[in-house]
């Protein structure tokens, strides 16, 4: 018999200020700081104007092709893009960065409550700024049409995409067109014309075609390196004014592998820069899996075998092989494989000092640089590289920096704990009205805690709590809504006869 483990009173639906107000609470109860402290706000009225340095050191490039490409309703915009076709096939490719050490200094109030959270967390219901707005999404940000401060990677490529050489520098820039995934990939794939904000810029056209080649060369040689790629289960709500109408899954696409290559690209030149400067810097990095046996073993499930030590090409290929076999059940693989890797970690790394590097990505070299809007580590990066680029001290200390590195490593994962919650909220909110529904389904996990499956449409997991003696994961049923609890980000199914 079925004892319903929570309530729904169709009388008294959720809506998006009830997500606000759990996703506020979860904030807290994670050691998170949901709003901005008194002495940040003082600061940040004091602010009225972007960046203003000058010097011969900072080069004006405001007349290059910049442009961003982000999520559709991002509006705090870390990096800009541009390149030139070189002779024998040659490309330079220039990636900038916000410099938003420029208006945000060591040691002040808004850097304090950055550094305590150190990531912005993102909710469909509300954003919880590492920066306040006014800053992310404004004064250092890449905005359209607005001259601002950066650090660039000079990065050059073969014809190959094997990299030539790279320089990191100080520059004034200015986005040229503000661009969205979607649309980009849909014009990369044929699937619709150039987007119009690109179309208005002679040249822009071209400079998406090349960097789209280049980034696909890059994927393909990291590939064979033996790059990991996943997929993972991660969808979100979308509003209509205070209404949750949908959830929807966001898909990989070819406009995101063209940022997601550039930006691993560009955040190894810049782990290379600080080494070459002989000093500590602060990695990302996927230690090699201690549990790998345990990776081995789930490969061998599906009939496959891995060598005895880890090795990241032969897991890419057992991941590619079941990707194309399964790709309905590769998300709930994929997040199996992830869970036995490990989650990332940040470390500082010294010159001479043992290499880590990235397992996942297949990289030695690796730092988060390209986004210090929206994470700490990326704005630690920041002032190391300015600091040496303008030959002044490090402004932290070996001490500091690992007491850093453990912090954002467990404020990041406090911060994603907070996503995935709200995720299961947001799809309960969604749900709550359609209890009685049937749904076809895929068992996703068999603990024992009970039996997990995902309904498809719209795409949302949840418990079966009736029925279902003897499935296994992968198997297919059709299931009936029978109750949910935004709340706690509950739902339950039972087994449809």
């Amino acid at each position: 018999m079925y004892i319903c483990r929570m309530h729904y009173n169709p009388h008294h639906p959720h809506h998006r200020a009830d997500l606000v107000r759990i996703a506020t609470s979860a904030m807290s109860e994670r050691g998170l700081q949901p709003e901005f402290p008194a002495g940040a706000l003082q600061q940040l009225a004091k602010l009225t104007q972007p960046g203003q340095e000058t010097g011969t050191a900072i080069r004006d490039l405001t007349g290059l092709l910049w442009c961003s490409i982000d999520n559709d309703d991002s509006e705090d915009l870390d990096q800009l893009t541009v390149c030139e076709v070189l002779p024998n096939g040659a490309v330079r490719l220039l990636v900038a960065i916000a410099d938003v050490d420029a208006l945000v200094k060591k040691g002040t109030p808004i850097d304090d409550h950055a550094r305590a959270n150190t990531t912005s967390v993102y909710t469909s219901a509300r954003i919880f700024p590492m920066l306040p707005e006014r800053l992310s999404t404004d004064l250092t940000s890449l905005n359209f049409n607005e001259d601002r401060l950066a650090l660039v990677t000079e990065m050059v490529f073969h014809a190959d995409a094997s990299l030539a050489g790279s320089t990191v520098y100080r520059a004034r820039v200015r986005n040229k067109a503000k661009l969205a995934y979607d649309a980009v990939s849909a014009w990369i794939d044929g699937r619709s014309a150039l987007p119009a904000e690109a179309a208005a810029v002679p040249g822009m056209e071209a400079q998406l075609r090349t960097q789209d080649s280049v980034a696909q060369q890059l994927r393909v040689r990291r590939r064979a390196e033996g790059s990991l790629e996943f997929e993972t289960f991660q969808p979100r709500a979308v509003f209509e004014g205070e209404q949750v109408i949908d959830i929807r899954q966001q898909v990989q696409n070819r406009a995101r592998q063209l940022i997601e290559e550039i930006m691993i690209a560009t955040n190894g030149c810049t782990a290379r820069y600080l080494a070459t400067q002989g000093g500590a810097s602060l990695r990302r990095v996927v230690r090699s899996p201690e549990r790998w046996l345990r990776i081995v073993a789930v490969a061998k499930e599906y009939g496959e075998i891995l060598p005895p030590e880890p090795d990241s090409k032969a897991l890419e290929a057992f991941l590619a092989k079941r990707h194309k076999a399964d790709p309905l059940r590769f998300p709930d693989l994929s997040l199996s494989i992830v869970r036995l890797m490990g989650s990332g970690e940040y470390v500082v790394e010294t010159p001479g000092g043992p290499p880590v590097g990235h397992f996942g990505l297949a990289v030695r070299d690796y730092t988060h640089s390209t986004a210090p809007n929206r994470r700490f580590p990326d704005l630690i990066t920041s002032r190391l590289v300015k600091a040496a680029l303008q030959g002044q001290p490090p402004p932290y200390s070996s001490a500091e920096l690992n007491a850093l590195a453990l912090h954002c490593t467990r404020q990041e994962d406090s911060a994603q704990k907070v996503e995935r919650r709200m995720r299961k909220s947001e799809a309960a909110l969604v749900l709550e009205s359609h209890v009685g529904q049937r749904y076809d389904a895929i068992v996703t996990g068999s603990t024992t805690d009970g039996i997990w499956v995902r309904i498809f449409t719209p795409p949302a997991d949840g418990k079966l709590v009736s029925g279902g003696g003897g499935l296994k994961v992968g198997d297919k049923l059709p299931v009936k809504l029978i109750a949910t609890n935004v709340e706690r980000g509950f739902i339950d199914f039972a087994m449809a006869v």
